[in-house]
């Protein structure tokens, strides 16, 4: 059984509507290099807007139609709080951090 190949994208500072299309950018060259799951490490991430929000989801959509897998891990409550508020939380892998994600099923899917 070979494993999936992970990339991790790890946002700085803030996630908005300028560095969201860098983001997504990011998120279509892990594709095209082949990851099967991208996990976006939120550990440096200090303040997510909606903009930000909706980079997010756009790079859900995009990763699901390649039938790729998309993780979030180490989330500020800032960000906790915008989904929760959003009512978004669901749609997302959401880990404490990366060893959580680490020990998850996601990576023997």
């Amino acid at each position: 059984m070979t494993h999936p190949k992970v990339t991790t994208l790890q946002p700085h500072n803030i996630l908005d509507g300028v560095t969201g299309i860098t983001f997504r950018q990011d998120v279509t060259a892990a594709i095209a290099a082949g990851a099967d799951i991208i996990l976006v490490d939120c550990q440096d991430l200090k303040f997510m807007d909606s903009s930000g929000l909706g980079a997010l989801v756009l790079a859900l959509k995009s990763v699901r139609a390649a039938e790729r897998q998309l993780a979030l891990c180490s989330l500020n409550r800032q960000v906790e709080t915008l989904f929760q508020l959003t009512d978004i939380a669901q749609i997302f892998h959401i880990y404490k951090n990366r060893q959580q994600f680490e020990q998850s099923g996601l990576l023997n899917a």
